[in-house]
């Protein structure tokens, strides 16, 4: 009975992910503690301390989620609620609600992971489908912000 109820979550998980979405994946070595790092990535809003692209942090809560709203340099805001946080595997997921991104669908994770005697390793992977611009467009975007944000937590974290 288990696995059949395992094994309909399953599916359903499945059916209710875009079909063939696109990813992009970005990690860096970071001089640094796991422990100190993710203490940089800090909470939902502690993006706005270490990524060169955010200007403010709003948080806010709906329906028992985190909301945040990004004001970005530049101009133009990005909507996001946090989908998952394990704070002892050092990871959170969150998915975009509202964006100027040519991005829909998207839903991603930045985790931290020890790396040698003293070091850590900071992945950050999303997944989504490209809108208003190609797939190839798209991940050029979001690479982008991805290694300027990594550069930010390296930055913060040694």
């Amino acid at each position: 009975m288990l696995k059949r109820l395992f094994s309909a979550a399953a599916l359903a998980a499945l059916a209710a992910s875009p079909a063939l979405a696109a990813e992009v994946t970005e990690a860096t070595p970071v001089n640094a503690t796991p422990d100190k790092v993710w203490a940089t990535i800090g909470g939902f809003c502690g993006i706005a301390n270490w990524h060169p692209l955010v200007e403010a942090c709003q948080l806010s809560t709906q329906g028992g989620k985190n909301i945040r709203t990004l004001s970005l340099k530049g101009g133009g805001a990005i909507v996001e609620e946090e989908v998952g946080r394990d704070d002892a595997r050092m990871a959170y997921s969150y998915r975009i609600l509202e964006s100027p991104l040519p991005v829909e669908s998207y839903v991603s994770t930045i985790q931290v992971e020890p790396s040698g005697s003293a070091g850590s390793t900071v992945t950050w992977t999303g997944s989504f489908q490209p809108k208003g611009a190609s797939e190839a467009d798209a991940k050029t975007v979001i690479d982008g912000i991805y290694v300027k944000g990594l550069a930010g937590i390296v930055d913060k974290s040694t």
